[in-house]
């Protein structure tokens, strides 16, 4: 049964999308191109693909696609550009595939959620035995929030910024908080890394960036992890 008010609060997201605009484009392929290093072939089950940045890289990767998200905008979005994946409208909380998958993508989807560790709990019966769950959120660590907090526009690391409440984060995800979610939904954590080593606001980056600074952080932040604007894990069944 669909909560009618995260519906709309989803569908509220998608009328007034910000996921295209500014250096989010950027961010979301550079991580992609992390998560292609990791995919194990076969299936693929993306949760929370809105207009499907993440999905162009993915699409071309396996002909055993399936899109799972809870906007009806996104969905249509999602089928007329990707026909041949299986696009289901379903919360996350709601959705049962009665199979399993090789690889399940959370790419920027935990920090929505009203409870992540049951979300990953569930996701973790729809692996394969030897698939993996990769997921990416934003790091509350970022050297540009620890920056805002110095500077007083930030009360803490964490607090919930401008930017955060339009996508509608729920929260913000230090490394350890990360972590310790899926230690907690009993996921084995194979990897940990970060990307995007992010100095100040996306606002004044697009202003004053080209796309070679921004690909050259991008970078750095794989260097940092700790302090990158994005953290990732890929994560595996303990009885793999």
């Amino acid at each position: 049964m669909i909560d009618p008010a995260e519906q709309q609060r989803l569908e509220n997201v998608a009328q007034d999308s910000w996921y295209l605009t500014g250096v989010a484009p950027r961010t979301s392929h550079y991580n992609a191109r992390i998560f292609k290093r990791h995919l194990r072939p076969g299936s693929i089950l993306e949760l929370g693909p809105a207009e499907g940045v993440m999905t162009a890289h993915l699409h071309p990767l396996t002909t055993d696609l399936t899109l799972v998200e809870g906007s009806p905008t996104f969905c249509r979005l999602l089928q007329q550009s990707w026909p041949s994946a299986s696009v289901v409208q379903a919360l996350f909380e709601d959705y049962s595939p009665g199979r399993t998958f090789d690889n399940i993508i959370l790419g920027h989807v935990l920090e929505h959620v009203a409870d992540p560790v049951a979300i990953l709990t569930r996701a973790r019966e729809w692996l394969a035995p030897e698939g993996r769950i990769l997921a990416s959120v934003p790091n509350s660590r970022s050297l540009h929030r620890q920056a805002g907090v110095i500077l007083g526009l930030l009360p803490a690391e964490d607090a919930l910024n401008e930017t955060d409440l339009h996508h509608g984060h729920r929260r913000v995800y230090s490394p350890e908080l990360f972590r310790n979610h899926f230690l907690q939904s009993g996921l084995r954590i194979d990897i940990f890394g970060g990307y995007w080593l992010k100095p100040m606001s996306n606002s004044q980056l697009t202003q004053s960036w080209n796309p070679e600074m921004l690909e050259a952080f991008m970078q750095l932040g794989e260097r940092y992890p700790d302090i990158a604007a994005e953290i990732y894990l890929v994560a595996s069944r303990p009885d793999a």
